[in-house]
């Protein structure tokens, strides 16, 4: 009797040491795989605490390692799968991307007020006319002297006018400005005023509009590359004129401008002129705004310049009868 009881005592011993090892074995189990809510290890492209990316903590390469977390124990997934929140909580859907702003581009500036037009380069009033005194210029004279020949009386013209301190305009072909630049330049530097008497001298009333047009503009640039500048003003060749030609001038920016008096000191002594007779006219014909008309080159048969001859003795006379000298810039007041 003792022999079976003592025998079933074994038996249940034996059992019960069974079931204590069973029991032990499944709470290692559990307690290795973790609680089910840890987050999966960090993905093998992100850097450790302190790393660099692509290694871990010790410094050796990291390799994909089965995911306790998940219960096929599967590899995670690539770098852009979702990653549960904090807490073990899976987010509702992806993140929300980004919305770039979209850069406006700038007001243009504002836009300058327009120029104002320029102004007319001569009065209205005086379109149409070929002036032959200065309108209500006062107890003045105007000394013009004409180029296109030779240069023979100009150093003495120049001199004198320095001299006495008298200001006049010069009327100059194209061509003689194109064949005396330093003659252009000495008249500018002198503080005369320069006028444009057109390129070759021909009569105007012949041609049509567009060779007055080439007349103007060739005289206008040849006289500008002496450094001097004739607008706005114009005489014409041989005082040759009507209303078509005076209109076609206006239209081109030109004040056409004649004279009071003709010295005809271009005549010469072999024409019967003196510088007395010279002189003399110029008296003759002495009124407020008077435009005298000389020429700076000599006569082509006796090579005489009476009117560079007469202009000393001239300007005297003027100022004794009480008169003054402008230049035909008057004109443009």
């Amino acid at each position: 009797m003792w022999s079976i009881l003592s025998g079933r005592r074994r038996w249940l011993a034996a059992g019960g040491a069974v079931l204590l090892l069973a029991a032990g074995v499944v709470l290692a189990v559990f307690l290795a795989a973790g609680p089910p809510s840890a987050g999966p290890p960090p993905s093998p492209s992100a850097p450790a605490a302190g790393g660099t990316p692509g290694s871990s903590t010790s410094g050796t390469p990291d390799s994909p390692t089965p995911d306790s977390s998940t219960p096929d124990g599967s590899t995670p997934g690539p770098p852009d799968s979702p990653v549960p929140a904090p807490g073990g909580t899976a987010p509702a859907g992806p993140a929300p991307l980004l919305t770039v702003p979209v850069p406006v581009p700038p007001a243009p500036p504002a836009l300058e007020p327009p120029a104002p037009a320029p102004a007319a380069p001569f009065p209205a009033a005086l379109a149409g006319r070929d002036l032959e005194v200065i309108p209500g210029a006062g107890a003045v004279v105007a000394l013009t002297f004409d180029a296109g020949a030779n240069s023979a009386g100009l150093p003495r013209i120049l001199q004198t006018l320095a001299a006495t301190g008298v200001r006049g305009t010069f009327f100059l072909t194209g061509n003689w400005a194109a064949a005396n630049p330093a003659g252009v330049a000495a008249i500018a530097a002198g503080g005369h005023r320069l006028g444009n008497h057109s390129m070759t001298h021909p009569g105007f009333t012949g041609l049509p509009d567009a060779d007055i047009r080439q007349q103007l503009q060739g005289a206008e640039q040849a006289i500008r590359a002496g450094g001097g500048d004739p607008r706005p003003l114009f005489r014409f060749p041989f005082g040759e004129r009507d209303a078509r030609t005076i209109a076609t001038v206006n239209a081109y920016g030109y004040l056409p401008v004649r004279w009071t008096v003709d010295t005809l000191g271009w005549k010469g002594t072999s024409g019967g002129i003196t510088a007395q007779i010279v002189a003399d006219r110029v008296l003759a014909r002495l009124q407020p705004g008077e435009i005298v008309l000389m020429h700076i080159g000599s006569n082509p048969d006796d090579g005489t310049t009476l009117d560079a001859d007469a202009l000393p003795g001239m300007i005297a006379r003027i100022r004794a009868a009480g008169y003054g000298f402008t230049t035909l810039d008057a004109l443009l007041r």
